[in-house]
């Protein structure tokens, strides 16, 4: 079973979301498009992480400048294209971290959201409290309903506003998988105590709607037509 980790926004949280969730769920992890920090990529980050158990599967793209992907591809003198990324063949259940929101664009035509429609993955939207983020969110959510693109639950980032968390989950009907609170500390050990004391409840709000089965899907996968 794959899951595609999404934002409201860039800079949310996804790539600490997502090394909770690999070891929550066991998982493996890819980010098929990289955008600027080679150095310390997300892909890098999450290895520092996670336990040694995920694989970290290469990017796709590996893109110089931090922006937009359409525009740091451009900078490279590429293109991005979707028949590229393919999601790989994993024996565990695998996360996928995205690119910034969902209307991200990955070339002149197609944004994170088109990708998503052919891979039909369930998205983990990941939403920080700030002011702007119910609209943010809301808005995030229709337009995965409006593209049919499941949606398997909402990941909330930072520091706690009950009263935002709880109308978002009104208003949407979207199972909460939980709350990353602010780390004074990020390390492995801290991530991995975050997962553990996670791991029920994302389960639950995995189980509500996309149900983790116990065997690996099989599906094959072939090159997008892009």
């Amino acid at each position: 079973m794959e899951y595609f980790v999404s934002g409201i926004d860039t800079g949310v949280g996804k790539t600490i979301a997502s090394a909770i969730l690999c070891e929550a769920l066991k998982a493996d992890y890819w980010k098929p498009v990289q955008s600027g920090d080679l150095h310390q990529s997300d892909s890098i980050t999450v290895r520092s992480l996670v336990s040694s158990e995920v694989r970290i599967w290469p990017e796709s793209y590996r893109l110089n400048t931090p922006a937009s992907p359409h525009h740091s591809a451009n900078l490279d003198g590429t293109r991005i294209e979707l028949g590229n990324m393919v999601i790989p063949h994993s024996e565990k259940p695998l996360v996928i971290e995205g690119a910034g929101g969902l209307l991200v664009p990955l070339n002149e035509e197609q944004t994170i959201a088109d990708l998503l429609q052919v891979w039909d993955v369930p998205v983990i939207l990941v939403s920080k409290n700030y002011l702007g983020s119910i609209n943010h969110t809301l808005l995030s959510i229709e337009v995965l309903q409006q593209r049919g693109i499941p949606l398997a639950g909402i990941l909330f980032n930072g520091t706690p506003t009950p009263s935002t968390e709880s109308v978002i989950a009104s208003y949407s009907g979207i199972p909460v998988l939980g709350h990353i609170p602010e780390f004074s500390r990020l390390d492995g050990p801290t991530v991995q105590n975050q997962a553990r004391s996670m791991r029920a409840q994302i389960l639950e709000g995995l189980e509500m709607r996309h149900p983790i089965r116990p065997e690996i899907e099989k599906r094959v996968r072939v090159p997008l037509v892009s």
